[in-house]
Protein backbone atom coordinates (compact mmCIF):
# COMPACT_ATOMS: atom_id res chain seq x y z
CA UNK A 1 0.00 0.00 0.00
CA UNK A 2 1.63 3.63 -1.17
CA UNK A 3 2.31 5.93 1.82
CA UNK A 4 1.30 9.41 1.92
CA UNK A 5 4.45 10.53 0.53
CA UNK A 6 4.68 8.78 -2.10
CA UNK A 7 1.03 10.37 -3.58
CA UNK A 8 2.19 13.72 -2.44
CA UNK A 9 5.24 13.37 -4.78
CA UNK A 10 3.28 11.73 -7.49
CA UNK A 11 0.35 14.48 -7.77
CA UNK A 12 3.37 17.18 -7.19
CA UNK A 13 5.05 15.55 -10.66
CA UNK A 14 1.87 15.32 -12.06
CA UNK A 15 1.22 18.89 -11.77
CA UNK A 16 4.24 19.67 -12.93
CA UNK A 17 3.91 17.87 -16.10
CA UNK A 18 0.26 19.32 -16.58
CA UNK A 19 1.90 22.75 -16.16
CA UNK A 20 4.49 22.26 -18.52
CA UNK A 21 2.20 20.72 -21.21
CA UNK A 22 -0.30 24.21 -20.72
CA UNK A 23 3.53 26.31 -20.68
CA UNK A 24 3.97 24.92 -24.27
CA UNK A 25 0.80 25.85 -25.94
CA UNK A 26 0.71 28.96 -24.95
CA UNK A 27 4.40 29.41 -26.03
CA UNK A 28 3.64 27.46 -29.39
CA UNK A 29 0.03 29.78 -30.06
CA UNK A 30 1.90 32.85 -29.36
CA UNK A 31 4.89 32.03 -31.81
CA UNK A 32 1.93 30.95 -34.39
CA UNK A 33 0.49 34.33 -33.46
CA UNK A 34 3.99 35.94 -34.17
CA UNK A 35 3.90 34.06 -37.45
CA UNK A 36 0.69 35.28 -38.34
CA UNK A 37 0.95 38.74 -38.14
CA UNK A 38 2.80 40.62 -41.56
CA UNK A 39 6.25 41.11 -41.38
CA UNK A 40 7.25 44.46 -41.75
CA UNK A 41 8.92 44.05 -45.19
CA UNK A 42 5.52 42.22 -46.33
CA UNK A 43 3.86 45.57 -45.52
CA UNK A 44 5.56 47.47 -48.68
CA UNK A 45 4.44 47.37 -51.91
CA UNK A 46 6.60 45.17 -54.67
CA UNK A 47 8.13 48.67 -55.78
CA UNK A 48 9.67 49.75 -52.09
CA UNK A 49 10.66 45.94 -51.60
CA UNK A 50 12.26 45.54 -55.30
CA UNK A 51 13.81 48.62 -54.60
CA UNK A 52 15.55 47.51 -50.88
CA UNK A 53 16.53 44.42 -52.13
CA UNK A 54 18.50 45.76 -55.03
CA UNK A 55 20.90 47.51 -52.70
CA UNK A 56 21.48 43.94 -51.22
CA UNK A 57 24.75 42.03 -52.52
CA UNK A 58 23.97 40.32 -55.25
CA UNK A 59 26.28 37.35 -54.38
CA UNK A 60 24.14 36.04 -51.95
CA UNK A 61 21.18 33.78 -52.29
CA UNK A 62 18.45 36.11 -51.32
CA UNK A 63 15.68 34.57 -53.34
CA UNK A 64 16.21 31.53 -50.99
CA UNK A 65 15.03 33.92 -48.40
CA UNK A 66 10.83 33.51 -49.05
CA UNK A 67 8.69 32.95 -52.64
CA UNK A 68 8.28 36.79 -52.38
CA UNK A 69 11.96 37.27 -52.62
CA UNK A 70 11.79 34.66 -54.99
CA UNK A 71 9.55 36.42 -57.18
CA UNK A 72 10.49 39.85 -57.01
CA UNK A 73 14.33 39.04 -57.41
CA UNK A 74 13.82 37.11 -60.65
CA UNK A 75 11.84 40.67 -62.16
CA UNK A 76 15.65 41.76 -62.23
CA UNK A 77 17.07 39.09 -64.00
CA UNK A 78 17.27 39.55 -68.07
CA UNK A 79 19.81 37.78 -69.17
CA UNK A 80 19.87 33.54 -68.95
CA UNK A 81 21.57 30.35 -70.49
CA UNK A 82 19.39 27.53 -70.03
CA UNK A 83 20.70 24.51 -69.29
CA UNK A 84 17.62 22.36 -69.05
CA UNK A 85 14.61 22.41 -72.02
CA UNK A 86 12.22 21.06 -69.75
CA UNK A 87 12.34 24.26 -67.48
CA UNK A 88 11.48 26.29 -70.23
CA UNK A 89 8.73 24.09 -71.63
CA UNK A 90 6.82 23.35 -68.11
CA UNK A 91 6.46 27.26 -67.93
CA UNK A 92 8.62 27.39 -64.94
CA UNK A 93 11.26 29.71 -66.94
CA UNK A 94 8.83 32.57 -67.91
CA UNK A 95 6.89 32.41 -64.73
CA UNK A 96 10.52 32.95 -62.98
CA UNK A 97 11.92 35.35 -64.94
CA UNK A 98 9.34 37.82 -66.60
CA UNK A 99 11.91 40.30 -67.56
CA UNK A 100 13.83 38.25 -69.98
CA UNK A 101 15.21 39.69 -72.87
CA UNK A 102 18.52 37.68 -73.70
CA UNK A 103 18.42 34.26 -74.01
CA UNK A 104 20.26 31.61 -74.90
CA UNK A 105 18.95 27.74 -75.53
CA UNK A 106 22.12 26.54 -77.31
CA UNK A 107 22.98 24.15 -74.72
CA UNK A 108 19.61 22.89 -74.03
CA UNK A 109 18.98 21.72 -76.92
CA UNK A 110 21.72 19.29 -77.13
CA UNK A 111 20.50 16.11 -74.59
CA UNK A 112 24.24 15.85 -72.98
CA UNK A 113 25.32 14.16 -70.47
CA UNK A 114 25.28 16.73 -67.47
CA UNK A 115 27.30 14.95 -64.89
CA UNK A 116 30.08 13.96 -67.35
CA UNK A 117 33.86 15.37 -66.39
CA UNK A 118 34.80 16.04 -70.15
CA UNK A 119 33.51 19.62 -70.94
CA UNK A 120 34.48 20.11 -75.02
CA UNK A 121 34.10 23.78 -75.97
CA UNK A 122 33.99 25.22 -79.36
CA UNK A 123 34.25 28.61 -80.22
CA UNK A 124 30.31 28.40 -80.56
CA UNK A 125 29.03 25.97 -77.87
CA UNK A 126 30.37 23.90 -74.96
CA UNK A 127 28.62 20.05 -74.22
CA UNK A 128 29.68 17.74 -71.73
CA UNK A 129 30.62 14.34 -73.54
CA UNK A 130 30.84 10.94 -72.26
CA UNK A 131 32.22 7.79 -74.52
CA UNK A 132 28.21 7.13 -75.90
CA UNK A 133 28.19 10.54 -77.25
CA UNK A 134 30.76 10.29 -80.10
CA UNK A 135 29.73 9.14 -82.89
CA UNK A 136 32.19 8.51 -85.93
CA UNK A 137 33.72 11.60 -86.19
CA UNK A 138 31.19 13.68 -84.85
CA UNK A 139 30.66 15.02 -81.17
CA UNK A 140 26.83 16.21 -81.99
CA UNK A 141 25.00 13.57 -83.88
CA UNK A 142 21.39 14.18 -84.75
CA UNK A 143 20.25 12.03 -81.97
CA UNK A 144 21.62 14.05 -79.89
CA UNK A 145 19.92 17.18 -80.60
CA UNK A 146 16.18 17.76 -79.32
CA UNK A 147 13.61 16.74 -82.11
CA UNK A 148 11.99 19.91 -83.71
CA UNK A 149 8.92 19.04 -82.24
CA UNK A 150 10.05 19.44 -78.31
CA UNK A 151 12.29 22.56 -79.83
CA UNK A 152 8.70 24.86 -81.27
CA UNK A 153 6.65 23.70 -78.33
CA UNK A 154 9.30 25.55 -76.11
CA UNK A 155 9.56 28.07 -78.40
CA UNK A 156 5.85 28.79 -78.26
CA UNK A 157 5.99 29.38 -74.11
CA UNK A 158 8.86 31.63 -74.87
CA UNK A 159 7.30 33.51 -76.91
CA UNK A 160 4.29 34.02 -75.02
CA UNK A 161 6.09 34.50 -71.37
CA UNK A 162 8.82 36.69 -73.40
CA UNK A 163 7.09 39.42 -75.73
CA UNK A 164 9.98 41.53 -74.88
CA UNK A 165 12.89 39.35 -76.34
CA UNK A 166 15.36 41.04 -77.97
CA UNK A 167 18.44 38.05 -78.30
CA UNK A 168 17.63 34.62 -79.43
CA UNK A 169 20.34 31.56 -79.29
CA UNK A 170 19.11 28.43 -80.80
CA UNK A 171 19.66 25.47 -82.36
CA UNK A 172 17.83 23.41 -85.51
CA UNK A 173 14.60 25.39 -84.81
CA UNK A 174 11.98 24.79 -87.56
CA UNK A 175 10.17 27.47 -89.76
CA UNK A 176 6.76 27.27 -87.09
CA UNK A 177 8.96 27.85 -84.18
CA UNK A 178 10.69 30.86 -85.61
CA UNK A 179 7.33 32.20 -86.69
CA UNK A 180 5.88 31.75 -83.48
CA UNK A 181 9.10 34.13 -82.12
CA UNK A 182 8.66 36.44 -84.89
CA UNK A 183 5.21 37.14 -84.39
CA UNK A 184 5.15 37.32 -80.46
CA UNK A 185 8.17 38.90 -79.92
CA UNK A 186 8.41 42.38 -82.14
CA UNK A 187 11.43 44.02 -80.52
CA UNK A 188 13.67 41.38 -81.75
CA UNK A 189 16.81 42.28 -82.68
CA UNK A 190 19.44 39.96 -82.32
CA UNK A 191 19.30 36.11 -83.76
CA UNK A 192 21.61 33.49 -83.27
CA UNK A 193 20.85 29.90 -85.50
CA UNK A 194 22.63 26.86 -85.51
CA UNK A 195 22.14 23.81 -87.91
CA UNK A 196 19.72 25.86 -89.64
CA UNK A 197 18.41 25.19 -93.13
CA UNK A 198 17.69 27.23 -96.06
CA UNK A 199 13.85 26.62 -95.69
CA UNK A 200 13.89 27.03 -91.52
CA UNK A 201 14.66 30.80 -92.59
CA UNK A 202 11.15 31.85 -93.70
CA UNK A 203 10.40 31.31 -89.48
CA UNK A 204 12.28 35.02 -89.55
CA UNK A 205 10.93 36.79 -92.38
CA UNK A 206 8.38 38.70 -89.91
CA UNK A 207 11.39 39.55 -87.77
CA UNK A 208 10.90 43.34 -88.82
CA UNK A 209 13.02 45.20 -86.43
CA UNK A 210 15.79 42.35 -86.81
CA UNK A 211 19.36 43.90 -86.74
CA UNK A 212 21.94 41.36 -86.00
CA UNK A 213 22.15 38.09 -87.57
CA UNK A 214 24.21 35.25 -86.87
CA UNK A 215 23.71 32.27 -89.66
CA UNK A 216 26.03 28.72 -88.28
CA UNK A 217 25.10 26.12 -90.68
CA UNK A 218 28.42 23.65 -91.19
CA UNK A 219 30.69 22.81 -88.73
CA UNK A 220 33.22 20.27 -88.79
CA UNK A 221 32.39 17.44 -85.60
CA UNK A 222 29.13 19.60 -84.62
CA UNK A 223 26.98 20.45 -87.32
CA UNK A 224 26.21 19.29 -91.51
CA UNK A 225 23.63 22.06 -92.41
CA UNK A 226 23.33 23.51 -95.20
CA UNK A 227 22.80 27.86 -95.79
CA UNK A 228 22.91 28.48 -99.73
CA UNK A 229 21.77 31.19 -101.66
CA UNK A 230 17.99 29.91 -101.65
CA UNK A 231 18.49 31.01 -97.58
CA UNK A 232 20.34 33.60 -98.41
CA UNK A 233 17.75 35.29 -100.82
CA UNK A 234 14.65 34.53 -98.12
CA UNK A 235 16.50 36.04 -96.02
CA UNK A 236 17.39 39.66 -97.84
CA UNK A 237 14.13 39.87 -99.21
CA UNK A 238 12.32 39.46 -95.31
CA UNK A 239 15.07 41.37 -92.85
CA UNK A 240 15.45 44.53 -94.76
CA UNK A 241 16.82 46.23 -91.32
CA UNK A 242 19.97 43.98 -90.75
CA UNK A 243 22.72 45.73 -89.62
CA UNK A 244 25.29 42.97 -89.13
CA UNK A 245 25.17 39.73 -90.71
CA UNK A 246 27.98 36.67 -90.02
CA UNK A 247 28.18 33.81 -91.75
CA UNK A 248 29.77 30.53 -90.15
CA UNK A 249 30.78 27.52 -92.20
CA UNK A 250 27.87 28.08 -95.14
CA UNK A 251 27.12 28.11 -98.77
CA UNK A 252 26.20 30.44 -101.24
CA UNK A 253 27.43 32.55 -104.24
CA UNK A 254 27.54 35.06 -106.26
CA UNK A 255 23.28 35.51 -106.29
CA UNK A 256 23.20 34.80 -102.34
CA UNK A 257 25.80 37.86 -101.28
CA UNK A 258 24.15 40.14 -104.35
CA UNK A 259 20.29 39.55 -102.73
CA UNK A 260 21.57 40.68 -99.27
CA UNK A 261 23.44 43.56 -100.68
CA UNK A 262 20.71 44.68 -102.99
CA UNK A 263 18.00 44.24 -99.96
CA UNK A 264 19.37 44.92 -97.26
CA UNK A 265 20.17 49.10 -97.19
CA UNK A 266 21.54 49.40 -93.44
CA UNK A 267 23.99 46.69 -93.67
CA UNK A 268 27.17 48.05 -92.00
CA UNK A 269 29.11 44.85 -91.18
CA UNK A 270 29.89 41.18 -92.72
CA UNK A 271 31.52 38.58 -91.15
CA UNK A 272 32.65 35.00 -92.75
CA UNK A 273 33.74 32.46 -90.74
CA UNK A 274 34.81 29.82 -92.12
CA UNK A 275 32.88 29.98 -96.08
CA UNK A 276 32.03 27.23 -98.17
CA UNK A 277 31.02 29.80 -100.99
CA UNK A 278 31.71 29.15 -104.58
CA UNK A 279 33.94 30.69 -106.85
CA UNK A 280 32.83 34.27 -107.97
CA UNK A 281 31.22 35.70 -104.73
CA UNK A 282 33.49 38.45 -103.90
CA UNK A 283 32.29 39.89 -106.78
CA UNK A 284 28.65 40.61 -105.33
CA UNK A 285 30.06 42.95 -102.23
CA UNK A 286 30.20 45.85 -104.38
CA UNK A 287 26.31 46.07 -103.97
CA UNK A 288 26.71 46.68 -100.09
CA UNK A 289 26.63 50.51 -100.15
CA UNK A 290 26.51 51.14 -97.20
CA UNK A 291 29.46 48.65 -96.31
CA UNK A 292 31.92 49.32 -93.47
CA UNK A 293 33.33 46.45 -91.85
CA UNK A 294 34.33 43.07 -93.99
CA UNK A 295 35.81 40.34 -91.70
CA UNK A 296 37.07 37.03 -92.85
CA UNK A 297 38.14 34.54 -90.07
CA UNK A 298 39.70 31.31 -90.32
CA UNK A 299 38.76 31.11 -94.27
CA UNK A 300 40.47 28.13 -95.92
CA UNK A 301 40.19 30.12 -99.26
CA UNK A 302 39.29 34.07 -99.78
CA UNK A 303 38.09 33.27 -103.81
CA UNK A 304 39.69 30.96 -106.18
CA UNK A 305 38.44 32.61 -109.60
CA UNK A 306 36.81 35.81 -108.59
CA UNK A 307 36.50 36.84 -112.50
CA UNK A 308 37.38 39.86 -114.30
CA UNK A 309 39.17 42.44 -112.67
CA UNK A 310 37.14 44.92 -114.63
CA UNK A 311 33.66 43.26 -113.17
CA UNK A 312 34.99 43.37 -109.38
CA UNK A 313 33.63 46.38 -108.63
CA UNK A 314 34.30 48.15 -104.93
CA UNK A 315 33.22 48.93 -101.62
CA UNK A 316 33.06 52.70 -101.27
CA UNK A 317 32.39 53.24 -97.76
CA UNK A 318 34.28 50.34 -96.33
CA UNK A 319 36.59 51.18 -93.18
CA UNK A 320 37.57 48.24 -92.00
CA UNK A 321 39.15 45.25 -93.37
CA UNK A 322 40.13 42.41 -91.03
CA UNK A 323 42.16 39.30 -91.57
CA UNK A 324 42.55 36.56 -89.06
CA UNK A 325 43.82 33.14 -89.39
CA UNK A 326 42.20 32.98 -93.50
CA UNK A 327 44.63 30.94 -95.78
CA UNK A 328 45.80 33.57 -98.43
CA UNK A 329 47.92 31.39 -101.22
CA UNK A 330 45.67 32.77 -104.04
CA UNK A 331 47.64 35.94 -105.72
CA UNK A 332 44.06 36.25 -107.78
CA UNK A 333 42.24 36.29 -104.93
CA UNK A 334 44.26 38.03 -102.79
CA UNK A 335 44.56 40.83 -105.75
CA UNK A 336 40.39 40.54 -105.92
CA UNK A 337 40.45 41.28 -101.98
CA UNK A 338 42.73 44.51 -101.83
CA UNK A 339 40.94 46.01 -105.21
CA UNK A 340 36.97 45.45 -103.88
CA UNK A 341 38.79 46.91 -100.45
CA UNK A 342 40.47 49.78 -102.27
CA UNK A 343 38.59 52.42 -100.06
CA UNK A 344 39.71 50.98 -96.57
CA UNK A 345 40.58 52.80 -94.27
CA UNK A 346 41.99 50.03 -91.13
CA UNK A 347 43.64 47.24 -92.43
CA UNK A 348 44.16 44.25 -89.58
CA UNK A 349 45.78 41.00 -90.85
CA UNK A 350 46.69 38.31 -88.02
CA UNK A 351 48.06 35.15 -88.47
CA UNK A 352 47.02 34.15 -92.22
CA UNK A 353 49.27 31.69 -93.82
CA UNK A 354 50.31 32.33 -97.33
CA UNK A 355 51.14 36.41 -96.64
CA UNK A 356 54.22 36.64 -98.08
CA UNK A 357 55.76 39.16 -100.19
CA UNK A 358 53.38 39.22 -103.28
CA UNK A 359 50.45 39.13 -101.88
CA UNK A 360 51.11 42.03 -99.05
CA UNK A 361 52.05 43.98 -102.11
CA UNK A 362 48.45 44.18 -103.34
CA UNK A 363 47.46 45.83 -100.80
CA UNK A 364 49.73 49.15 -102.15
CA UNK A 365 46.75 50.09 -104.02
CA UNK A 366 44.57 51.18 -100.81
CA UNK A 367 46.07 54.48 -100.72
CA UNK A 368 43.73 55.52 -98.13
CA UNK A 369 44.70 53.19 -95.87
CA UNK A 370 45.28 55.53 -92.32
CA UNK A 371 45.81 52.25 -89.38
CA UNK A 372 48.09 49.08 -90.17
CA UNK A 373 48.39 46.12 -87.71
CA UNK A 374 50.56 42.57 -88.74
CA UNK A 375 50.69 40.21 -86.33
CA UNK A 376 52.35 36.69 -86.92
CA UNK A 377 53.15 37.52 -90.63
CA UNK A 378 56.52 35.74 -90.47
CA UNK A 379 57.17 35.53 -94.22
CA UNK A 380 56.73 39.17 -94.56
CA UNK A 381 60.25 41.47 -95.15
CA UNK A 382 60.85 44.50 -94.35
CA UNK A 383 61.55 45.79 -97.60
CA UNK A 384 57.90 44.83 -98.82
CA UNK A 385 56.25 46.37 -95.79
CA UNK A 386 58.64 49.33 -96.39
CA UNK A 387 57.30 49.76 -100.29
CA UNK A 388 54.00 48.98 -99.04
CA UNK A 389 53.05 51.86 -95.91
CA UNK A 390 55.32 54.64 -98.01
CA UNK A 391 52.86 54.30 -100.39
CA UNK A 392 50.00 55.34 -97.90
CA UNK A 393 49.98 58.91 -97.57
CA UNK A 394 47.55 58.90 -95.26
CA UNK A 395 49.27 55.97 -92.52
CA UNK A 396 48.81 57.24 -88.95
CA UNK A 397 48.73 54.12 -87.26
CA UNK A 398 51.30 51.34 -87.52
CA UNK A 399 51.70 47.93 -85.36
CA UNK A 400 54.00 44.78 -86.14
CA UNK A 401 54.08 42.04 -84.13
CA UNK A 402 56.03 38.79 -84.27
CA UNK A 403 56.83 39.25 -87.51
CA UNK A 404 60.32 37.66 -87.61
CA UNK A 405 61.27 38.35 -90.70
CA UNK A 406 61.08 42.14 -90.61
CA UNK A 407 64.43 43.35 -88.54
CA UNK A 408 65.03 46.10 -86.88
CA UNK A 409 68.74 46.77 -88.59
CA UNK A 410 67.10 46.36 -91.87
CA UNK A 411 64.77 49.69 -91.45
CA UNK A 412 66.07 52.14 -93.80
CA UNK A 413 65.87 56.29 -93.23
CA UNK A 414 62.76 56.65 -95.27
CA UNK A 415 61.53 54.33 -92.76
CA UNK A 416 62.71 56.32 -89.53
CA UNK A 417 61.35 59.42 -91.20
CA UNK A 418 58.12 57.68 -91.54
CA UNK A 419 58.08 56.41 -88.00
CA UNK A 420 58.43 59.69 -86.53
CA UNK A 421 55.77 61.46 -88.16
CA UNK A 422 53.28 58.73 -87.02
CA UNK A 423 50.26 59.41 -84.38
CA UNK A 424 50.98 55.66 -82.39
CA UNK A 425 53.37 53.16 -83.20
CA UNK A 426 54.32 49.86 -81.87
CA UNK A 427 57.01 47.88 -83.19
CA UNK A 428 57.86 44.66 -82.06
CA UNK A 429 58.34 42.32 -85.23
CA UNK A 430 61.08 40.39 -83.97
CA UNK A 431 60.91 38.48 -80.67
CA UNK A 432 64.96 37.74 -80.48
CA UNK A 433 66.08 41.02 -80.63
CA UNK A 434 63.69 42.24 -78.29
CA UNK A 435 64.54 39.39 -76.12
CA UNK A 436 68.49 40.30 -76.78
CA UNK A 437 67.81 43.77 -75.58
CA UNK A 438 65.68 43.17 -72.48
CA UNK A 439 68.70 40.46 -71.34
CA UNK A 440 71.66 43.48 -72.15
CA UNK A 441 74.29 43.04 -69.76
CA UNK A 442 73.10 39.91 -67.46
CA UNK A 443 75.29 37.53 -69.11
CA UNK A 444 72.66 35.24 -71.10
CA UNK A 445 72.40 34.99 -74.48
CA UNK A 446 76.13 34.84 -75.12
CA UNK A 447 78.33 31.87 -76.79
CA UNK A 448 81.54 30.44 -75.03
CA UNK A 449 83.03 27.42 -73.18
CA UNK A 450 83.07 29.34 -69.62
CA UNK A 451 78.86 29.89 -70.28
CA UNK A 452 78.72 26.17 -70.42
CA UNK A 453 80.13 23.29 -69.30
CA UNK A 454 81.02 20.19 -72.04
CA UNK A 455 77.71 17.79 -70.15
CA UNK A 456 75.77 21.00 -71.47
CA UNK A 457 74.94 22.27 -67.87
CA UNK A 458 74.41 25.20 -66.81
CA UNK A 459 76.57 27.19 -63.78
CA UNK A 460 75.31 27.96 -60.78
CA UNK A 461 77.17 31.27 -60.87
CA UNK A 462 76.17 31.95 -64.49
CA UNK A 463 72.44 32.02 -63.63
CA UNK A 464 72.65 34.18 -60.04
CA UNK A 465 73.39 37.63 -61.99
CA UNK A 466 70.42 37.68 -63.97
CA UNK A 467 68.05 37.29 -60.72
CA UNK A 468 69.85 39.05 -58.29
CA UNK A 469 69.52 42.51 -61.21
CA UNK A 470 65.34 41.52 -61.03
CA UNK A 471 65.73 41.53 -57.04
CA UNK A 472 64.15 38.26 -57.21
CA UNK A 473 64.81 34.55 -54.89
CA UNK A 474 67.18 32.79 -56.68
CA UNK A 475 65.64 29.07 -57.27
CA UNK A 476 67.73 26.00 -56.75
CA UNK A 477 69.52 25.19 -59.43
CA UNK A 478 71.05 21.73 -59.41
CA UNK A 479 75.09 21.35 -60.22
Amino acid sequence: MASWADLWLKEKALKHVVFKMQLDKNRHQQKEEEMSKPSDFSLLSDTLALQILIKLPQQNPNSLVCKKWMCLLGQLVTSIKLLDWNFLESGRLVSRFPNLTHIDLASACIDSTKNSPILLTHRLISIHLDSEFIVGNKFVCDDNLLSLEKIDRGLRVLARGCPSLRKLVLISASEDGLSCVAEECPTLQELELHDCTDFALKGIVECKNLQILKLVGCVDGFYGSVISDIGLTILANGCKRLVKIELSGCEGSYDGIRAIGQCCDMLEEITFFDHRMDAGWIAALSFCGNLKTLRLISCKKVDPSPGPIEHLGSCPTLETLHLQRCQIRDKESANALFLVCIAVRDVVIQDCWGMHNEMFAFASICRRVKFLSLEGCSLLTTDCLESVVLSWVELQQLKVVSCNNIKDSEVTPAMSTLFSALKELKWRPDTRSLLSSDLAGTGIGKKGGRFFKKTNLLHTEQLKAPFLQMQMPLPDLID
